[in-house]
Parts: C-alpha cells; structure tokens; sequence
C-alpha cells in the first residue's frame, strides 16, 4: 500500500483481539520510528515504557474508563513527557550530540547555551506543555510506522494521568503520561467501527492557499 492507503487503512481500533501477539519486530519497528520522530531542539523530551505486565494494564484500564483496548491489545506504550527542562537535561542531550558526531560545533554550542539561558527558567508547566507537544509528533509517526506493518493502533487520551503516573512510577522519574498507544489486532465481529466510512472534511474546508 502507498502512504494515502496506508492511512485510510488504519483507524482508531475500539476491540483488538487478545488472543493475537504482535511480532516483537513489528513492535521494536514502531517504537524505533518514534524514537526517529523530530523534537523541538533534538532533546526529545519524553520516553516510551511499553507495558506487556496483564496485572498492570488491569489497573490501568481501571483509571483509563474501563477501555478495552488496555487489556486486549499485544502491547500498551505509554508516552510520557519530561515534566520540566532543567539544565541537567538539555547538556546531556547536547553531549551525547557531541559524542555520536565526534566532536563540538560552535554553532551548536551557541545553541545550546541559548536554551540553558531560557528553557530552566521557565515555569515548569510551561515546560511539560511543550515536552507533550513534541511528544505527540513521535505519537502521530508512530501510528503511521504501526498503520504500514497492519498493526492496529488506537491513541488513547481517556485516562487519569496522576493515576497512571502512580502506577507506573513516573514522577520519580520526573516525567508524566501524555497519551498511550495500544498496539494489536483488530478483532472484526466485535467492533463497531471497522467497517464504517472513514470520516474527513473535504480538502476545500480543510485548506486554506495564500498565493
């Protein structure tokens, strides 16, 4: 399938079958497509922990309004932001840039000390908004990665955040939940949405051209 197939094909799954395991590969290929996603500044401010525990998705799927999905799909990934930039943060990612290229540049170096001036001093609200924002750019390349392996996938936004970040220990990591993303196969007789119209606005309520 080319790319517009490929994204008529996929769809926001309501019932996967538990009883299909996405292959390990297909997996490691979505995450590694969303670990390629651009991020403001290269500092990829979020990380993935992809959940396989069933007792833990049963206590996520309690504060995630009873959703199936959390329990019947292969494999939970939950994206989780950076709750604040610190400085800490920013020179590790700037670091490790110098390490994998081998040596410093001085434009980057100037960058950098541009975003030790301003992103620490920032309120730490501010800072998460932005972290989440990049981490959606890596949820929509995911969904595409997953969509061009026929994994289903459904971007999941109903959950309690504060609780999901108790369970899974996320704040003593300083970060917090954004959004999950279960990965699987859709289970056709028991979903009512498979086989409905995919549903966008017509490209002239979409678009607006300044030329």
């Amino acid at each position: 399938m080319n790319l517009i197939d490929i994204l008529n094909w996929r769809y926001a799954t309501k019932k996967m079958d538990p009883t299909r395991a996405v292959p390990p590969d297909k997996v490691d290929l979505v995450i590694e497509a969303a670990r390629l996603a651009p991020t403001s500044s290269g500092l990829q401010p979020f990380e993935i922990v992809a959940v396989t525990n069933r007792e833990v998705r049963e206590r996520i799927r309690e504060i995630a309004w009873g959703q199936a999905q959390v329990t019947d799909c292969s494999h939970l990934l939950v994206f989780a932001a950076w709750e604040n930039y610190t400085a800490e943060r920013i020179d590790r990612m700037f670091d490790y840039a110098n390490e994998v290229r081998g040596f410093p540049n001085e434009g980057w170096e100037n960058y950098r000390q541009q975003l030790l001036a301003s992103y620490p001093n920032r309120p730490a609200e501010v800072n998460f908004q932005h972290a989440a924002r990049q981490t959606y750019i890596a949820l929509g390349t995911a969904l595409v990665s997953a969509a061009a392996e026929e994994v289903d996938a459904t971007p999941m936004e109903g959950f309690d955040p504060d609780k999901l970040d108790d369970i899974l220990g996320l704040r003593l990591r300083g970060l917090r939940s954004v959004v999950m993303l279960p990965l699987g196969y859709r289970e056709v007789a028991g979903d009512w949405l498979v086989n409905l119209k995919k549903v966008r606005r017509p490209r002239a309520q979409f678009v607006t051209e300044v030329r």
